[in-house]
């Protein structure tokens, strides 16, 4: 049985949210309060969120449909590789190229030809080849390795997409819900809930509170066929609320959030910086 307390939260830091003038108004409703210009979100509703998320994604796999993985933020790539390998799904965690839900049918054969390369290498085809020749099959091997290598397996869309920060994952959001996919999501302060069918609000930057959220996510699937469910524990020590407190009230007015779960505020157009650095795929060449 898959165990959630509010202590559990507290300690990964889901409770921050960002900086008030970077904040969404739609999220109102999630907000508890606001300390030092920072909004805390209400772990209240994260809780009740995690349990329709929970559910939700039980009631999927225990169908016989798979769950797709998305977090391709720097923060969220190890645990969603980690997570969905654990509970034995697929999952995107470098970059979403355009089409992988809409135009599936153009990803399943660079899934084709990326199984033909390793195929290659392994029952020595690659041999037979000029060095040049090789070391183009290994950098296009390479490439769609490090895009695809998650969905590798996965036959047909998948019948519940987890996204974390769907602000940097708006493509696959919005491909989700053209295909009639249900959505489970961390939404940050900084976030747009609509549109979400089971948004969970929470930090999507800690990578504690990133690790915390994909594993319920997984024990989701896990304990799809069991009858006994996610218990959460509500109840908050004594020490437990002076956490609560000290945490929020401990921050100087010109001090960052940086809390002792990891906590690193990311900007916009950072994260666009970031994007336009990484080594990307052409996906001209690559749906070739």
């Amino acid at each position: 049985m898959a165990v959630v307390t509010m202590k559990s939260l507290l300690e990964s830091g889901v409770h921050f949210g960002h900086q008030v003038k970077r904040w969404d108004p739609r999220m109102k409703k999630y907000i508890f309060a606001e300390r030092n210009g920072i909004h805390i979100i209400d772990l209240q509703k994260t809780i009740v969120s995690i349990k329709d998320a929970y559910d939700a994604v039980r009631k999927v796999t225990a169908a016989g449909k798979s769950v797709l993985f998305v977090g391709t933020k720097k923060q969220a790539q190890e645990a969603i590789a980690k997570e969905a390998e654990r509970c034995g799904m697929y999952y995107v965690n470098n970059r979403w190229l355009g089409g992988m839900l809409t135009n599936f049918s153009t990803i399943k054969k660079s899934l084709l030809r990326l199984k033909k390369l390793e195929k290659m290498e392994v029952d020595g085809t690659f041999e037979n080849n000029t060095k040049k020749e090789v070391s183009q099959f290994q950098k296009e091997k390479a490439k769609l390795e490090k895009n695809l290598g998650g969905i590798k397996e996965m036959k047909e869309l998948p019948g519940i997409i987890f996204i974390i920060d769907t602000h940097k994952e708006q493509i696959a959001v919005a491909e989700a819900r053209r295909m009639g996919i249900p959505i489970v999501a961390v939404v940050d302060t900084n976030c747009n809930p609509e549109g979400i069918d089971f948004p969970i609000p929470g930090n999507d930057d800690a990578i504690r509170a990133i690790t915390l959220f994909t594993s319920i996510i997984a024990n989701a699937v896990i304990e799809a066929d069991k009858e006994t469910g996610l218990k959460i524990i509500e109840n908050l020590q004594d020490e437990d609320e002076e956490l609560l407190e000290g945490s929020i009230s401990s921050k100087s007015d010109d001090e960052e959030i940086v809390d002792y779960s990891n906590y690193t505020p990311t900007e916009p157009k950072e994260e666009a910086e970031d994007d336009a650095d990484d080594d990307l795929v052409d996906e001209d060449k690559l749906y070739k």
